[in-house]
């Protein structure tokens, strides 16, 4: 028995079949014929000097050696694929592929890309609207907007938007309701997606940031909060509405966001990628531009009393 490594084609052959358990199968994957993988798998048994698979009848089984290659086998190939992967993203300077929330991806990403692609025609945009939580050794991806309480390790990570929410409501329902005393008798709109947050940040906790003593237990509730947003939008509501994917309703007119009491919250979007990465040009180019970007929600912060919902008590 020797130390020296097999061919790879070999422990190819291998890996598929002790992972379909069939010849036949790993064939089909490896896109050879059933005798050729066999015969890849003989020369890796030779090679050893003891059998890896039993041969049944219309079945194959692992032998206590073939137990023992096999997970290290499979674990060997997808190092090998996610460096090839990286190895790749490290030399593609023209894509950048980016993750973020669904309901931030369509809320404010979406309304501005045309603004970065003018900005930078020689990037080519990707997007991944998803909530998964990223592993960027497995995952194709260059970077990630992440939305939460911000416990990042061992990769870079700058915040973007300290998330703040007050009642928003279409011009027509801002005539009907002028005031949050006249919040009363309105059709409240529920966004259940911040239920995570340590500190409250519902209507209950807006109620008593404003000093107002209402019954907040009515009204639609919705599990996402761009659907939330779209339902006021809609006219069907007062909702609660979360500064970072509501700039773009405001801005339009939309949504008048009319009272002066703002709830801060403890949670936060964050720019993330891997230590090291923020330096590459694709990547710092999309870093500068949403910085940039991410300021112009300030504006609704003036002449707004901001309440910190860490100090509020149910």
């Amino acid at each position: 028995m020797t130390n020296r490594l097999p061919p790879l084609t070999a422990l190819r052959a291998f890996d598929a079949a002790a992972r379909h358990m069939s010849f036949a199968q790993a064939a089909a994957e490896l896109n050879v014929t059933p005798a050729a993988l066999s015969f890849q798998i003989k020369s890796l048994e030779d090679h050893l000097g003891a059998p890896l698979f039993r041969r049944l009848n219309r079945a194959v089984e692992l032998t206590e050696a073939g137990r023992a290659l096999a997970p290290n086998a499979q674990a060997g190939f997808a190092a090998l694929g996610a460096g090839w992967r990286a190895a790749r993203r490290a030399h593609d300077n023209s894509t950048l592929t980016v993750t973020a929330g669904p309901a931030f991806t369509a809320k404010w990403l979406a309304p501005r890309l045309f603004d970065f692609a003018q900005a930078h025609p020689e990037i080519e945009l990707r997007f991944s609207a998803s909530l998964k939580i990223i592993d960027f050794d497995v995952d194709e991806v260059d970077l990630a907007i992440r939305f939460g309480l911000g416990h990042d390790r061992e990769v870079y990570s700058d915040p973007l938007i300290h998330e703040w929410m007050t009642p928003m409501m279409t011009p027509a329902l801002a005539a009907r309701f002028p005031t949050p005393d006249s919040l009363r008798d309105a059709p409240l709109i529920h966004d259940d997606s911040i239920a995570f947050f340590k500190s409250p940040g519902d209507w209950g906790a807006w109620c008593r940031a404003a000093e107002l003593d209402m019954d907040t237990n009515h009204g639609a509730r919705f599990s996402q909060a761009d659907h939330a947003l779209d339902a006021a939008i809609a006219g069907a509501g007062v909702v609660l509405g979360r500064i970072s994917l509501a700039t773009q309703a405001l801005d339009t007119g939309q949504l008048l966001a009319p009272f002066k009491i703002g709830l801060l919250t403890d949670a936060k979007f964050r720019f993330i990628c891997p230590l090291g990465h923020e330096t590459r040009p694709k990547i710092a180019a999309f870093h500068s531009w949403i910085k940039t970007k991410v300021t112009t929600t300030t504006r609704f912060e003036e002449g707004r009393t901001m309440i910190d919902a860490t100090t509020l008590q149910q």
